[in-house]
């Protein structure tokens, strides 16, 4: 185990320095900069912005000043914990000094938004994202699950076939025409749930169930396909022979070693919700993080986009990291090396 640990980790490492190094030099490749503007500024004013922002020194020397910010630790003390608390994401209080702490994980400014700096924007508007994020992956689990297991045992029925065209809508039908749809049918028709929002119950559920309704979908036909191929193995059928109850050859013997495949793709799905999503934070008013990345690229602010997609970078690698944990529960051949 210790091995696995030691092996993800460093394997992570490298992932998220060639991620950033790629998307460093894609946003640099790209013609124009974070101040180029319908109405040109002055050129000493672009030179000052440049040399505030630490632009106006080769690409390598940005790069390594950015690496350097995230993942070397910065020991603060005193009165400077309280001047530069901000600039930082993460810290740790050490057991000596005057209330000493490591500090790391320093994004850097907006160039936009002047007045707050990327790790204020994550401790802002990332938990909001995250909320509903896991609501969605909860709600799509508690929907898709259910409707793959029905669909593969009540194979070519009317039940399979209403599953799977539920699935065929939920996978075809994109976000931007069901968040409408949603506001339309609860909140105007009936009356139901507010329209748009945050900070209620009442208001996670419309944008919650127009995420999870699509991921369902998705987990709905996983399912259902795995589930019909481990229905059909010898050691299914043997556990009939012996005269074990369908309850208890689906549950114990068939359910787990179907979700294998359907874990899979928990990782990625689960990053990508709790990262939010552009078009139905946007749709519902919701202050989360799609709405900064989106802005972030077409405004060239390069530290709120290499930001986010560190953060998207690194909860994909920890959810794949939680997925192969998973593969040792569900099958015990499975073993760590």
């Amino acid at each position: 185990m210790g091995k696995f640990v030691f092996q993800r980790f460093m394997w992570a490492a490298l992932v998220l320095f060639v991620v950033a190094m790629t998307t460093f030099l894609l946003m640099h490749a790209v013609p124009g900069g974070p101040f180029s503007r319908d109405k040109p500024l002055p050129a000493q004013t672009i030179a000052q912005l440049n040399k505030k922002y630490n632009l106006d020194v080769p690409l390598t020397e940005q790069f390594l000043d950015y690496v350097g910010d995230i993942i070397v630790p910065v020991v603060l003390t005193g009165a400077q914990q309280k001047s530069l608390d901000h600039d930082y994401l993460f810290s740790v209080r050490l057991p000596f000094g005057d209330n000493a702490t490591f500090r790391w994980a320093n994004f850097g400014p907006s160039f936009k938004s002047t007045s707050r700096t990327v790790n204020d924007i994550f401790r802002d508007n990332f938990p909001i994202s995250f909320q509903l994020g896991i609501v969605s992956l909860i709600v799509a689990t508690v929907i898709g699950l259910p409707l793959g297991v029905i669909s593969a045992l009540k194979r070519n029925t009317v039940y399979d076939y209403a599953g799977m065209g539920v699935a065929i809508l939920g996978v075809s039908v994109p976000v931007i025409i069901t968040a409408p749809f949603l506001q339309y049918l609860f909140g105007v028709e009936w009356k139901l749930l507010p329209l748009t929002g945050w900070g209620t119950p009442n208001q996670l559920i419309l944008p919650a169930l127009t995420l999870g309704f699509g991921s369902a979908a998705i987990i709905a036909r996983l399912t259902r396909a795995s589930l019909l191929q481990v229905l059909n193995e010898d050691y299914i059928r043997t556990a009939r022979a012996k005269g074990l109850g369908e309850g208890r050859v689906v549950n114990v013997h068939a359910l787990k070693n179907c979700l294998i495949p359907v874990v899979t793709v928990f990782g990625p799905l689960m990053a990508y919700l709790v990262t939010g999503t552009f078009v139905v934070e946007t749709i519902f008013g919701i202050p989360g993080m799609g709405r900064f990345f989106v802005t972030s690229i077409t405004g060239r602010d390069y530290p709120v986009i290499m930001g986010t997609i560190l953060v998207f970078a690194a909860l994909l690698v920890l959810a794949n990291a939680l997925v192969d944990v998973a593969y040792v529960w569900l099958d015990p051949r499975i073993r760590f090396g």
